[in-house]
């Protein structure tokens, strides 16, 4: 005899494997959740299953949720991370540009200074011009013997009381101690006493003539001694031939007697105003 199934409908099949497989389905989609990736399951994971469960009812909202902040904290953090980027970028450019600053600043302070010191170097080297101009000029002018005196007995004056017959020289007037100057530079090639001429200075001039000095009641300076314009060489008296205090002034192209030349020609082509 044989045997035949019943007619009707089918058994439904055991639950077990389907909630065995919407299991498997919740857990991948929650992985995939949490790594950020669930786009693309979404669709077929909102079906509803053939026990009318829902999205809801499954939890998969709850893990879309989820991988939502985990994308929101992950841009957050790249966010965070490109600000930290933006400000060192912008410290590292602020940094370049205050070096370039500084250096330009200390680029400028150097020129500065290097032209303040050309500048002053400049100055000094005038100044030093100057002053040797003026030395210069100091020592090649000529003064009178004493100052603010006058001519009391000219050149060539004739008279018994000169051994020539004749004034080899100029007698300045001066009171005895009135100071008795070089009129010019030059250098002390005799200090002492001349005979006539009492206590005497001659002094060698820097352009080769003599000066004579005469009468002095007492000598400042030295044989060998160098002297320059206005320098005090002793005081007037009337020492040696005289009849009275006064200086005896010659001019001679040699240091002998009887090389003399006008005394009053000699200063005035030097500039003296006599």
């Amino acid at each position: 005899m044989a045997f035949t199934r019943a007619t009707g409908k089918h058994r439904r099949p055991s639950r077990a494997p389907r909630a065995v497989r919407s299991g498997a389905n919740l857990a991948g989609i929650a992985t995939l959740a949490a790594t950020g990736v669930v786009a693309g399951l979404a669709a077929p994971a909102l079906a509803a299953t053939d026990d009318g469960l829902t999205v809801e009812d499954t939890g998969l909202r709850q893990a879309v949720a989820i991988g939502g902040e985990l994308a929101d904290q992950v841009a957050a953090q790249a966010q965070t991370q490109q600000s930290a980027a933006d400000e060192a970028a912008a410290k590292a450019a602020a940094q370049a540009q205050a070096r370039k600053e500084a250096a330009r600043q200390a680029a400028e302070a150097k020129r500065k200074a290097e032209a303040a010191a050309k500048k002053a170097k400049q100055e000094r080297e005038a100044k030093e011009r100057a002053a040797r101009e003026a030395e210069r000029k100091r020592l090649n002018t000529f003064v009178l013997p004493i100052t603010g005196s006058y001519v009391s007995t000219s050149y060539q004056s004739s008279s018994g009381l000169w051994s020539s017959g004749s004034h080899t020289g100029v007698d300045f007037h001066a009171s005895t101690g009135t100071p008795v100057h070089s009129v010019g530079s030059g250098t002390v090639v005799e200090a002492g006493w001349g005979g006539a001429y009492g206590n005497n200075v001659v002094i060698k001039m820097n352009d080769g003539t003599y000066t004579q000095y005469g009468h002095l009641s007492s000598i400042g300076v030295s044989v060998g001694q160098t002297v320059t314009p206005g320098q005090q060489i002793g005081l007037s008296g009337d020492t040696g031939n005289v009849t009275g205090p006064h200086l005896h002034f010659e001019a001679r192209t040699s240091p002998d007697y009887g090389s003399d030349i006008d005394p009053v020609a000699y200063l005035r082509s030097h500039g003296v105003n006599i």
